[in-house]
């Protein structure tokens, strides 16, 4: 759900690299309840692997044009008419080949022991609440390199390289150490503080930028029976879409570094005590919609679009997710997170930004060259432009938006990456400690702080313990900014 330095070939993600004022957004499923111990074994057995098919400038992969290619789906937010859109087209040039499309939420459950029996797809859409452990596939050798995909020719130039045309930052985010790319991001994200414009205009408020702004916001809403703020008070995970760049902006992105190089006293630094103090403050002030901590995804999102909160911490998944229930005014926009005042080190408009939805393509597949070749296809021109046309967000492909009409969330996130030029923070606890963010310091930490059961200064020293135990544990493969 992250900030880096620039990638020297190592661990991380090239920050600077990642949007040079590049204006795009798309969805990141949300990452793991589970942590996936146990899907890495290397045991099992497994079946045979197809031999390889001819390779020609049409089939740059040498794909096996009979072999079954399967590929499962994470079916969350953006649905799965895409994928299968994709999927046609790989019938299309390979009739012999048979395909075996599936879509779930339930993506640990269902392959786990899959994995475990040596037996797994050939493309997995990695995400949602039972997202499997990034960190864990990648440090027990259970993922393929996806280096022959990013090295092939693109789907729509032979000329270009697949590499050549996705976003800045895209091929950095999926590696976790040297050069190998174990996850291909599909989907580009703006994590923030979603609201309804139409909402802040009855109010005759703007989007504050200081959190004293906040604060008067959120109380001239209370007067008129609304709540402030939101959020997925049964995933609290979802807190740092918003407090995580807030974060940032308070005390710079090293601060962000330190929380994801698992630093003793990271979690003590000032600025974390002075993010955690602000939003304990939403609650003391009786700001926060009543029955929040019980609430899911689902049912705050609705409680948000129906006017009952201004504010929710979400990705820009939300356009989609929610589209069912966001009234056709409501004039949805995303901003970057408040901020504490004019001593916070990065200015107003920093922001948390990065890909999202990760596939990947696991070691014992059978079917390697197809699940790659798949992905191929999905990053074409084409399969691009039909994703974000039909689910309100963009891919890791850099285009892709010629001729489509941008909706209001879009359009608002295009607006907020460029107001944040070069000020884009990513930190990565997400994609290298799932089950310490999201177990640990978003259930237990944030989530019990949010709820009033632990002060600002208990959250901060539990989680601080949290971090520790998982800098010290021997069965944990541990990652740093380079």
């Amino acid at each position: 759900m992250g900030s880096t330095s620039e990638n020297n070939g190592s661990t991380g993600f090239g920050r600077r690299d990642l949007i040079r004022r590049s204006a795009a957004l798309g969805l990141i499923s949300v990452p793991t309840m589970s942590f996936l111990a146990a899907c890495a074994s290397s045991g099992g057995g497994g079946g045979e692997k197809a031999e390889s098919g001819k390779k020609t400038a049409k089939n740059p992969l040498a794909v096996n044009d009979t072999a079954l290619m399967e590929f499962v789906l994470f079916d969350g937010g953006f649905g799965k008419e895409y994928a299968e859109d994709a999927v046609k087209i790989y019938e299309k040039d390979f009739p012999k080949a048979k395909v075996k499309f599936s879509a779930t939420q339930k993506i640990q459950s269902t392959l786990q022991p899959r994995f475990n029996q040596g037996t797994p797809p050939d493309l997995i859409d990695n995400s949602g609440a039972e997202q499997m452990d990034m960190g864990v596939l990648v440090g027990k050798k259970q993922l393929t390199d996806l280096t022959p995909l990013l090295d092939a020719p693109s789907y729509d130039d032979p000329a270009k390289k697949v590499r050549d045309t996705l976003r800045p930052g895209i091929v950095e985010m999926g590696q976790f150490d040297g050069d190998p790319v174990w996850i291909m991001y599909y989907a580009y994200t703006v994590y923030g503080v979603w609201y309804s414009q139409k909402a802040l205009d009855s109010l005759d408020a703007a989007y504050p930028e200081t959190w004293d702004q906040m604060l008067a916001v959120c109380e001239k809403a209370k007067k008129k029976g609304i709540a402030g703020w939101t959020y997925a008070g049964k995933y609290p995970y979802y807190i740092p879409f918003s407090l995580y760049p807030m974060i940032g902006k308070v005390g710079g992105r090293e601060v962000l570094d330190a929380i994801d190089n698992l630093e003793p006293k990271a979690w003590e630094h000032p600025a974390v005590k002075t993010c955690f103090e602000a939003y304990y403050e939403l609650y003391k002030k009786g700001y926060v919609l009543q029955g929040t901590p019980g609430l899911d995804h689902i049912q705050s999102q609705t409680a948000w679009a129906q006017g009952k909160a201004l504010f929710i911490p979400n990705g820009s998944w939300v356009e989609n997710e929610a589209a069912n229930v966001i009234p056709a005014d409501f004039g949805l926009a995303v901003s970057a997170p408040t901020g504490i005042d004019s001593s916070d080190k990065m200015p107003f408009g920093t922001i948390w930004a990065s890909g999202g939805e990760p596939f990947i393509v696991p070691a014992r597949a059978k079917n390697a060259a197809g699940g790659m070749e798949q992905l191929r296809i999905m990053l074409s021109e084409a399969s691009s432009k039909n994703f974000t046309a039909k689910v309100k967000s963009l891919t890791a492909y850099n285009g892709g938006t010629d001729g489509i009409t941008l909706t209001p969330g879009l359009k608002s996130g295009v607006a907020a990456l460029d107001k944040a030029g070069e000020n884009v923070v990513n930190p990565r606890l997400q994609d290298w400690y799932v089950q310490l963010q999201k177990e640990k310091i978003g259930v237990s930490g944030l989530g019990e702080m949010m709820a009033g059961r632990l002060t600002p200064a208990e959250a901060v020293k539990r989680i601080q313990g949290y971090a520790d135990e998982a800098a010290k544990d021997p069965s944990i493969k541990h990652y740093k900014h380079q």
